[in-house]
């Protein structure tokens, strides 16, 4: 097994613990579990459909529902309640994209903010044109890094340093006494898994439209680590 294969495995495993949050939530564990801890913030069963859940979310009303794959949450889908115009939608899905931009907990690759001279109407339905925003929020390992914080990175340090000692029989000297060149690479590895430890840990948002012309934002808080990946395949 290669150093980069070991390595990805040893991030996997620490990834479990540290996925998605919505309103400090983790995204996982059980549908009905899931369930109660939004109750406990305020979410209440929509009087018609029991899995659908509804409250306030950043400051407007929202209907949440809870996606699963294999018995385990994968997705909160957070959709806006009340449906608005054109020109209130591009000021909410760009007020919506600042917001983000500005949150120290997310990285974003994009702006992804829409112009204000854009007829989003006529590109959407000539064009079929997707408007949508994806940020990720960081994951412990990046925000270690970050950081700077050498107690943090210790749990995945102390890990990783087990993990190519039993699978590529480094002695504990040369883990202990390094050469310039194994820690250089042991560094642009851990940054490349940081920055991967990232991507399982996506918050997206896009403009979607009701049957009366009118558009509303759905936001989808996922877990990559839960979501089907080809198991039944």
């Amino acid at each position: 097994m290669t150093i980069v294969a070991i390595l990805a495995y040893a991030i996997a495993c620490m990834a479990q613990d540290d996925v998605t949050k919505f309103l400090g939530i983790p995204v996982d564990g059980t549908k009905s579990e899931m369930t109660q801890k939004l109750k406990a913030k305020g979410f209440k069963a929509n009087a018609y459909d029991k899995d659908v859940l509804e409250g306030q979310f950043n400051g407007g009303s929202v209907n949440v529902y809870i996606v699963t794959n294999r018995d385990k949450v994968c997705r909160i889908m957070v959709c806006d309640k009340n449906s608005v115009d054109e020109s209130s939608i591009k000021i909410r899905f760009n007020n919506l994209v600042r917001q983000f931009m500005k949150n120290d907990n997310y990285v974003y690759l994009d702006d992804n903010s829409i112009p204000e001279d854009e007829h989003i109407s006529i590109q959407m339905l000539s064009k079929n044109k997707r408007y949508e925003a994806v940020f990720y929020q960081k994951s412990d390992l990046f925000k270690a890094m970050e950081a700077q914080d050498s107690v943090a990175m210790s749990k995945y340090t102390d890990q990783i340093a087990s993990y190519l000692k039993s699978n590529i029989k480094y002695t504990d000297e040369q883990l202990s006494n390094p050469t310039p060149e194994m820690q250089e690479e042991y560094i642009k590895l851990l940054y490349q898994f940081a920055l991967e430890s990232n991507e399982h840990k996506p918050v997206w948002f896009m403009i979607s439209k009701d049957g009366y012309s009118k558009y509303y934002i759905t936001m989808f808080y996922d877990n990559e680590l839960n979501r089907a990946n080809g198991e039944d395949l």
